[in-house]
């Protein structure tokens, strides 16, 4: 297929970035035939990135398999802050509903010496985690379910971007996500905050004094986000990128420690 024949089909098939797109799909395939294959995958309505097996995330290119939920651009932003708010020299970090690793990732290959723990529950999301974390552990299990005990109290960054979208919402998806990526990954409950109130119930009894809970949530949920965190103990803090559309709270645990 020439060049312009996978704009053309890419076009066809509604994707508004269909230069781009075969761009990247041209540069990944190494065979005409692997060419053909990725485009049919694409035009049928597979992500992007499942058709590639990576996604761009914060410089880096972390594999992404089918069925696991893609990272977004927008969750740069929580990256961004996490790795400002990470202490010098060797924090321990958490990714809880760690879908790829893209995260865990990001943070890893900007800060020296983390100690990083990725957690998901979806089997195939934890087999894609391990990959692209290999300096990492990963496990799988509900929320902090998993963890070691010897982490409880000595966490400096925990980032969480779990399900947000309420459950009446999800059909609204587009179908790249509806179809393709877990529903566990998608599906926040009734008002969207489930997983994270789970989250923020959690925190306190892993955060180190002075340690952090980061969230990825919507502008509209993140004052109910903020409040959970303040009947939680922690001090919250909204923060928001425009750039990326992307909204982040921030929960810092006091310095002297958890609330009695």
């Amino acid at each position: 297929m020439s060049p312009a024949h996978v704009v053309a089909a890419l076009r066809a098939a509604g994707c508004v970035f269909a230069e781009d797109e075969a761009r990247l799909l041209l540069d990944t395939a190494r065979t005409p035939a692997a060419l053909a294959a990725m485009v049919e995958r694409r035009v049928a309505g597979l992500p992007l990135e499942h058709v590639l097996g990576w996604a761009e995330f914060c410089g880096l290119r972390p594999a992404v398999d089918p069925g696991v939920f893609v990272p977004r651009r927008r969750t740069e932003f929580l990256v961004r802050r996490a790795a400002a708010l990470a202490p010098p020299g060797g924090a321990v970090v958490v990714d809880l509903c760690c879908g790829s690793g893209a995260v865990g990732a990001a943070l890893a290959a900007g800060l020296d010496g983390v100690e990083l723990h990725a957690v998901d529950i979806e089997p195939a999301a934890v087999r894609c985690a391990r990959r692209n974390l290999p300096g990492g552990h990963v496990y799988e299990g509900d929320l902090y379910e998993p963890l070691p005990a010897e982490l409880r109290g000595r966490v400096d960054v925990l980032v969480a971007n779990a399900p947000y979208v309420p459950t009446e919402e999800v059909v609204l998806l587009p179908p790249e996500a509806r179809i393709h990526e877990p529903l566990v990954a998608l599906d926040g409950g009734a008002d969207g905050l489930d997983i994270q109130r789970r989250v923020i119930a959690g925190a306190a009894v892993w955060l180190a004094p002075g340690g952090h809970l980061l969230i990825e949530t919507s502008e509209r949920q993140a004052p109910l986000t903020a409040g959970s965190m303040a009947r939680a103990g922690l001090v919250p803090e909204i923060a928001e990128c425009e750039e990326l559309f992307a909204t982040v709270v921030v929960g810092a645990l006091p310095a002297h420690g958890r609330p009695r």
